[in-house]
């Protein structure tokens, strides 16, 4: 039986997409945002992946991004100062904008009624994963937090996902763990020894993941933990 919940984050319980997009488009408004809104988001995945991989510090992942995006604008060169003083405005407008999507507090209340304990694997830096947990009102119900900057390494290694079941005092196959990536996240929580859930919210038609369970609403997590999710003989199934 699952015993615990884990959950990521951003693209999870908070909508990251959508307050990056939102403050992007404010700190250029005269830009396109038809291009800028997704130009944006790849830089932000391509310096997150280095960040990541260990190739930059934190204050170099966001140089990275506005950079290249400044000089795409046509706004020349930007030096180290000039990347970091926009990006303290640039924070200003992403964090009024972070949001739970609508389905968390709901999951969240439920799964906490039952007695499980809940918490967050994280790719990031702790102390910006705790404020965000902190704005949007979820860090009482999810307590047990666990970020690549402590653990020392990424999802999807078996190693964070190990450390969290540690600080939980439980065996990975106790524990669920959910997120919006399928390899990063729901892959490899299984190849931890969890059980992998994938949070599509795509709600495009379901792709061939027999091996993975996948839902497309938070709204179906409770009934999910409420059984075992990985079906008889453990094999796990695809769920909407």
């Amino acid at each position: 039986m699952i015993a615990a919940a884990l959950f990521d984050l951003d693209g999870t319980l908070l909508d990251h997409d959508g307050a990056a997009g939102a403050a992007i488009a404010g700190a250029f408004p005269d830009a396109d945002a038809a291009w800028l809104v997704p130009r944006w988001h790849e830089l932000g995945e391509a310096a997150i992946e280095r960040y990541l991989a260990g190739e930059l510090d934190f204050t170099e992942q966001r140089r990275a991004r506005i950079v290249p995006l400044a000089r795409e604008l046509g706004l020349g060169s930007w030096d180290a100062a000039r990347a970091d003083a926009w990006f303290a405005g640039y924070t200003g407008l992403y964090e009024a904008e972070w949001r739970p999507y609508p389905d968390v507090p709901g999951a969240l209340a439920a799964l906490a009624e039952r007695g499980l304990p809940l918490g967050v694997i994280t790719n990031g830096d702790v102390r910006q994963q705790r404020s965000k947990l902190d704005r949007i009102g979820l860090a009482e119900r999810l307590p047990h937090v666990t970020a690549s900057s402590e653990v020392g390494c990424a999802k999807p290694a078996a190693e964070i996902f190990h450390a969290a079941c540690t600080a939980l005092g439980l065996p990975p196959d106790a524990v669920a763990y959910v997120g919006d990536r399928l390899v990063t996240d729901a892959r490899g929580a299984a190849a931890a020894g969890m059980t992998g859930v994938w949070l599509d919210r795509s709600g495009g038609p379901a792709p061939d993941t027999p091996d993975i369970v996948r839902l497309t609403s938070l709204d179906a997590l409770p009934g999910l933990l409420a059984r075992d999710p990985r079906g008889s003989g453990g094999a796990a199934r695809t769920t909407a």
